[in-house]
């Protein structure tokens, strides 16, 4: 697959055509992990279910912090592939694939050992406790390559190559639905099949990304026998990714506090939020993939030191961003019954979340704002400020909010106004230190990266 520069060009394209396979990426995990739900729920009945339910906090925080590490590798990928010296690329490449080895190794004994602790921390029932057990510790031996493949999908990402990853993904995806058959309907592994399908496609996603590396230009190619840790490039990636995973984690673990306020007000209203998730994923990963998309571009823009072409990006993913959000957003409110009555079509279910629409999705393309501008400054290297703004409005401020509002009045929309007001404070601090602050000069003190390599 060749590899595209985004310093130069029509900028509009650059980042549409970069931010279209990273959407089809989110798409593809969307659909194979609803696979795996389907497999359980129809094939291995309601303790199954749970028990994988149970697991999934566990997974979604250790894998979610170590995520961070590729957002890092890919940010700094990013930046030196702009400044087009291939020979510190090469380095970045050994260092981030290094790297994920040793996180990925990290997390497995992290999740083999802390399994049964984390489970009885959260109470989990005395039922589900051994197939929950069973499940996350076979699931964590695959977490060497699901991190191999984030990191190795990461460096080609910054690259200008956001197509192979999602082909990559894709064949993961169908290996996968074919595994979870294999294992829990033929072989009747249980719930553990579930986790085994994990590994096997996982690891031959690892491969292909490896296998990829390998094989691309001569002059940065990996090359498996001589990965080592160069010290400023493994500094610098933590110096990123750390925030980002913390940011990650952090996230995570504040939507607890939110089940738990949705969990006060009943079965329905659980419900409805369960598929308000699976709703606004149309609106959702499409803003996602845009962030993404402007991460890389600003990374390798400012390693050509091309930075006004930086902030003519930024206003053009701004743009484009709001009109696609304002465009998806009016789609799902018009079919909103229609939406959700595919997911469940029980009256109060439907009419709950039409509630829950009705306040978040006008407001959407305010969290469309924060999204950029915090890619924006990510992708200069400044990780740690949107983590502290994002921490401080996305899970303090709706804390706070969540307990205020659910104490003076117990309903829906109580809930679900918390999400436009927090985002709006989000946007507006980031908007403020997109402005005010010095965030384009994180890199340039990378300048002195190749006298202490």
């Amino acid at each position: 697959m060749k590899n595209n520069s985004l310093t130069e060009g029509v900028i509009w394209k650059n980042l549409l055509f970069f931010a279209l396979p990273l959407l089809g990426t989110s798409f593809i995990q969307q659909l194979y992990n609803t696979v795996d739900l389907i497999y359980v729920g129809n094939f291995l009945g309601k303790e199954a279910a749970a028990a994988v339910g149970a697991s999934s906090l566990f997974v979604t925080c250790l894998v979610g912090f170590f995520s961070g590490m590729s957002v890092g590798s890919s940010v700094v990928a990013s930046y030196v592939f702009g400044t087009g010296d291939k020979k510190e690329l090469k380095n970045v490449v050994h260092t981030a694939i290094g790297l994920g080895f040793i996180c990925g190794i990290i997390i497995m004994f992290i999740g083999l050992i802390g399994a049964p602790y984390f489970l009885e921390l959260i109470n989990t029932p005395d039922e589900i406790m051994g197939l929950a057990v069973s499940y996350i510790r076979v699931y964590f031996i695959s977490i060497v390559s699901v991190v191999t493949y984030n990191m190795g999908s990461g460096i080609i990402r910054a690259l200008g190559n956001s197509k192979t990853p999602m082909y990559i993904q894709l064949i993961g995806g169908v290996i996968n639905v074919i595994m979870d058959g294999v294992f829990i309907v033929v072989f009747n592994f249980g719930v553990v099949g579930v986790a085994w399908a994990t590994l096997f496609s996982q690891t031959v996603a690892a491969v292909l990304v490896l296998h990829y590396l390998m094989h691309v230009d001569s002059e940065f190619k990996l090359d498996l026998t001589k990965i080592s840790i160069a010290k400023a490039y493994f500094y610098k990636i933590l110096k990123i990714g750390v925030p980002a995973g913390v940011q990650a984690l952090v996230i995570t673990i504040s939507n607890v506090f939110v089940q738990y306020h949705v969990n006060s007000l009943g079965v329905d209203a659980i419900t409805a939020f369960t598929a308000y998730f699976k709703v606004e994923l149309m609106i959702y990963l499409p803003i996602l993939a845009i962030g993404q998309a402007i991460t890389t571009f600003t990374s390798q823009n400012i390693g050509a030191e091309n930075y006004d072409r930086v902030k003519k990006g930024t206003r053009v993913c701004l743009l484009m961003g709001i009109g696609i959000t304002a465009l998806m957003s009016t789609f799902v409110l018009i079919l909103g019954r229609q939406a959700f009555g595919v997911i469940n079509s029980d009256p109060s279910v439907v009419d709950y979340g039409i509630q829950i629409i009705s306040i978040t999705l006008p407001f959407y393309w305010i969290y469309l704002i924060l999204e950029v501008l915090g890619g924006t400054i990510r992708g200069a290297g400044k990780a740690v400020p949107p983590m502290a703004i994002i921490l401080t409005n996305i899970c303090v401020l709706r804390t706070i909010l969540l307990f205020v509002t659910m104490s003076s009045s117990q309903d829906i929309q109580g809930i679900a106004i918390t999400y436009p007001i927090t985002w709006t404070s989000t946007a507006l601090c980031m908007a403020i230190y997109y402005w005010q602050g010095n965030w384009m000069g994180e890199f340039k003190r990378l300048s002195v990266i190749k006298s202490e390599i």
